[in-house]
């Protein structure tokens, strides 16, 4: 059963908020009353550090360079201001 809690209450008790996604299953943190956060516990093979390919890392490694990059060159010219 998902259980509840303010994100102060797991501040303070975070070790109890571990215990309980691991026995109970995910929990929900609120802030103001809007939940914004579910803890989930992590399977064996995310722990030992296989994650899944989302393709991501690819896609960083193939981005431009800094050096590669360009803008747009921005015209000099500017309207006139017009006061009627």
């Amino acid at each position: 059963m998902t259980s509840t809690w303010q994100v102060q209450e797991a501040k303070n008790k975070f070790s109890e908020l571990i215990e309980k996604t691991l026995t109970v299953g995910p929990q929900i943190v609120t802030h103001h009353g809007k939940p914004v956060v579910k803890v989930i516990a992590l399977n064996a093979s995310e722990v030992q550090g296989s994650t899944p390919d989302d393709g991501f890392l690819d896609h960083l490694m193939n981005a431009p360079r800094i050096g590669e990059l360009s803008a747009p060159r921005r015209s000099s010219r500017r309207k006139p201001l017009r006061f009627e």
